[in-house]
């Protein structure tokens, strides 16, 4: 008897305690270097400042009734790049309206992913620069976009896409980090 007595105490003495919780999905915490710009140097209509970080920055130009040029900004070890599409607008307003349907319908496609898309609208009068940006959030293929034009002559449109599945938890640092080098973008952009 006191044998089970004794086993009786060990169970309860030993048996309380914490319960045990499954470990959380652990992801890495990136940091990456304080951000240095210059400008772009590149032959186009307009100009603005990239990363240091960006090792390759890609121009394409397109020859066309209507001058277009496609810009690839690289960003290899964030496994990023920024997509830039410029389109001349001869001062046609039916082209404008055509330009900014387009872009606006590139946004809505990302909806049915997304789980919010705020809208940051832009405005540098000294420069002539107005448009939007928009911050997709969620697993979406691209997290961020924009839209910026002069009303008359030029009309540029950025999207961030990156080389991986969309996991936007894991995505985030460095779409963070790649979404002050689009806003970087905007506000150095200058029309020639």
């Amino acid at each position: 008897m006191s044998k089970n007595i004794f086993l009786l105490l060990f169970v309860i003495c030993f048996s309380c305690g914490e319960d045990v919780v499954p470990k959380p999905k652990g992801y890495l915490r990136l940091e990456y270097p304080k951000a240095t710009y210059v400008d772009s140097n590149l032959e186009l209509p307009f100009s603005f400042e990239t990363n240091i970080l960006a090792s390759k920055v890609d121009l394409k130009a397109v020859k066309s009734k209507t001058e277009s040029y496609g810009v690839n900004i690289s960003y290899p070890s964030l496994k990023g790049t920024i997509f830039l599409t410029y389109k001349a607008i001869n001062g046609e307003q039916k082209n404008l309206s055509s330009f900014l349907r387009d872009a606006e319908k590139l946004t809505e496609k990302h909806m049915i992913k997304a789980d919010e898309i705020p809208v940051f609208p832009y405005a540098n009068k000294e420069r002539r620069v107005y448009g939007k940006y928009y911050e997709v959030k969620g697993n979406v293929a691209s997290q961020s976009q924009f839209h910026v034009t002069d009303s008359v002559n030029h009309f540029l449109t950025g999207s961030l896409y990156f080389y991986a599945k969309p996991n936007y938890d894991s995505i985030l640092p460095a779409a963070n980090y790649l979404q002050k080098d689009i806003k970087r973008i905007m506000e150095t952009l200058q029309w020639k």
